[in-house]
């Protein structure tokens, strides 16, 4: 399969993408684009198929049918040629417990047939500074801390220039300092002009780094695109306080906002194309003491359980 004419804007590309295991869908009709250059944050519940898409597009499970694109490259038919630019973490790093930092990354550049050996000593250097474990180094890989682990793998990930960074989980376990640690890792590698695909349930991470959002559920990719893209296509409510909440609903009403609720200190709507102007107008028109008017845009926690129907650990 060639790569599509807008291949090269898009880091990853998927079509149709679709994966079933004993007849179970799990993903179904994917179609994914991840922009180069791009924070691109993967969203879901667990069971969404999130793991399952990555595993597909590092060419590690066999999609049942669409197709895949990676740096424009077709996968699995060009896996060999382009996985090499690319660097993964897919379900927790694997290091031996005994080894120091700096030799499990020796022991896995070695592994490396396409890395020159001479440079061995800068790659790896190079790799535990971009991280923060320069200092680290001779420490045994058991006597580090759940985000020092994390950033250890993220290391052997780049120990070779990498194009892609694609990331299932990498915070899951850790504690805020970790969290906080890679974080600032994705953002500096966002910011070098890394194309990073960030699987993770900690929305305020996520939000917090993230140039693009997917949000996953049962399997099928229910929104998608830039995060302010995203913020702007929901709906804005209006909101007014007031000693009289229940003439502040009546004149909501008849304005014509949507969803009206009346509380004990005030009066919320939608509006259907109301300018906020014109509704305090009508408010004061009407005797209705305005004590206090403002929107509220949902947060993207919002979004995700309207979009999921379930909760979402914003706190880690």
């Amino acid at each position: 399969m060639p790569p599509s004419a807008d291949a090269p804007d898009l880091a990853v590309r998927t079509q149709g993408l679709s994966k079933a295991f004993g007849g179970r869908a799990v993903v179904r009709d994917l179609d994914l684009a991840v922009p180069r250059g791009a924070v691109y944050g993967f969203l879901g519940p667990n069971g969404s198929g999130k793991t399952t898409t990555i595993r597909m597009l590092l060419g590690l499970v066999g999609a049942d049918a669409g197709s895949i694109e990676v740096l424009g490259a077709p996968i699995p038919e060009g896996a060999r040629t382009v996985l090499p630019r690319v660097g993964a973490l897919v379900e927790g790093p694997g290091f031996h417990p005994y080894f120091t930092g700096r030799a499990n990354l020796e022991r896995l550049d070695r592994l490396d047939a396409s890395a020159d050996p001479a440079g061995s000593a800068a790659r790896i250097g190079a790799a535990l500074d971009r991280v923060g474990l320069a200092s680290a180094a001779g420490k045994k890989f058991r006597q580090y801390s759940l985000g020092m682990k994390q950033r250890l793998a993220i290391a052997a990930a780049l120990l070779v220039p990498r194009d892609l960074l694609v990331l299932d989980e990498p915070t899951n376990g850790l504690d805020p300092q970790g969290t906080r640690e890679i974080r600032a890792l994705v953002a500096s590698l966002g910011a070098e002009g890394v194309t990073v695909l960030i699987s993770s349930h900690l929305l305020s991470e996520i939000e917090q780094v993230c140039s693009h959002l997917g949000i996953m559920n049962t399997g099928r990719l229910v929104a998608q695109g830039r995060v302010e893209e995203l913020r702007a296509a929901q709906t804005t409510t209006t909101i007014v306080t007031t000693a009289r909440p229940d003439a502040a609903g009546a004149v909501l009403r008849r304005l014509g906002l949507s969803e009206v609720t009346v509380s004990g200190e005030g009066a919320s709507g939608i509006p259907t194309g109301q300018r906020p102007a014109d509704i305090v107008a009508a408010l004061v028109a009407d005797g209705v003491p305005v004590d206090g008017f403002g929107t509220r845009r949902p947060s993207l926690e919002d979004l995700f359980v309207e979009l999921t129907g379930e909760g979402f650990d914003v706190d880690g």
